[in-house]
């Protein structure tokens, strides 16, 4: 009975043996049928654990493989289609920039060929301001420049800007004068003309003469009139230059800053009717905001120019009243003759 149990023994310890052997043969097999032995001495043929280890990548390696195929597929492909938005966006962005191109490029040259051209604008006393208002500011800087009120100073001198270029040098129905005088007394106070200067409507000088005093010069106000002895020592008999003054102004139109200065030195008279004093003008005085504006003040603000910045030259100042003059002829000489209309009625 001890021999049998002992047998018995070895026995199931073989057959357990066995049992885990068969256990590992299948899983080292993985599909492959593997015949096992069970406790009594039957061969089983064992099944392919395919199915049920279908979800781990270390039993079906296969699978994996397809997987990550699929996986490498997709990810390509997302990356080409990433690739083909870009390239459309790119694509999409030059198109648009080139079509802001065109667009702006269509844009200027409307803009160019709506620009007014030089010979297309005439001017005749308007002012640029008003031109600027109706047209633009372009065809206000081409009329600015042909009325010879550039601002830069680079492009043009003074002298170009108050004489207007290839103009007559003959009279003209509208003159402008202007006198420079130098001071008598016991403390220069009282004045005499010591030159005469006359332009015509251009500007271009048409009389410029120095006078000879008539009395003792105690102040000759270089600083400000420009005389010095020897220009009015040599200069011209007062009588004879009162004359030809008076044989210019007679029927025409005086234009002048502080005219009654002036008259009263060349102890001559000229027709209210016919002078355009720019210290007079209303809307001159309106435009400076001041009851009785300098020359200088309004070549500033309205010309812009600068005069009299060191010693006054009659010519100079004679070019300036006329230049303000014909900056407003038009308006000026129609509020006259409106102001003439209405007296005649009453």
């Amino acid at each position: 009975l001890l021999k049998q149990k002992a047998k018995s023994s070895n026995g199931s310890l073989s057959t357990c043996q066995t049992h885990s052997k068969k256990k590992n043969a299948l899983k080292v097999g993985g599909g492959q049928e593997v015949p096992a032995i069970q406790g009594k001495g039957k061969v089983v043929k064992a099944k392919s654990s395919q199915k049920m280890d279908s979800g781990s990548s270390k039993d079906n390696p296969a699978q994996p493989k397809s997987k990550k195929a699929a996986r490498e597929k997709n990810l390509n492909s997302s990356k080409s289609n990433g690739k083909g938005c870009q390239e459309k966006k790119k694509n999409g962005n030059v198109l648009k920039e080139n079509g802001d191109v065109k667009h702006k490029r269509r844009k200027t040259e409307e803009h160019v060929e709506q620009q007014p051209k030089e010979a297309e604008i005439w001017f005749d006393d308007v002012d640029p301001k008003d031109i600027e208002a109706a047209i633009g500011p372009e065809a206000a800087k081409i009329a600015r420049r042909k009325m010879g009120l550039e601002t830069d100073e680079s492009k043009k001198s003074l002298e170009q800007v108050l004489v207007k270029e290839k103009a007559s040098e003959g009279l003209t129905r509208a003159i402008a004068m202007d006198c420079e005088m130098v001071g008598v007394g016991a403390k220069g106070e009282d004045s005499i003309v010591a030159r005469v200067s006359i332009v015509n409507q251009f500007g271009k000088c048409i009389y410029d003469k120095y006078v000879k005093p008539t009395e003792e010069v105690t102040d000759y106000r270089t600083a400000v009139s420009g005389i010095r002895p020897e220009n009015i020592n040599t200069g011209e008999d007062f009588t004879t230059v009162q004359k030809e003054v008076a044989s210019i102004l007679k029927g025409r139109i005086l234009v002048g800053h502080a005219l009654r200065n002036d008259l009263k030195v060349l102890l001559l008279d000229h027709p209210k009717k016919k002078i355009r004093d720019t210290q007079k003008y209303k809307p001159f005085r309106e435009r400076v905001k001041s009851g009785r504006p300098s020359l200088k003040l309004l070549c500033e603000r309205l010309l812009h120019v600068q005069v009299q910045t060191s010693e006054h030259c009659s010519i100079q100042d004679a070019q300036a009243a006329m230049r303000l003059y014909t900056l407003e002829k038009k308006k000026w000489e129609a509020a006259l003759k409106n102001k003439s209309n209405n007296k005649k009625c009453k």
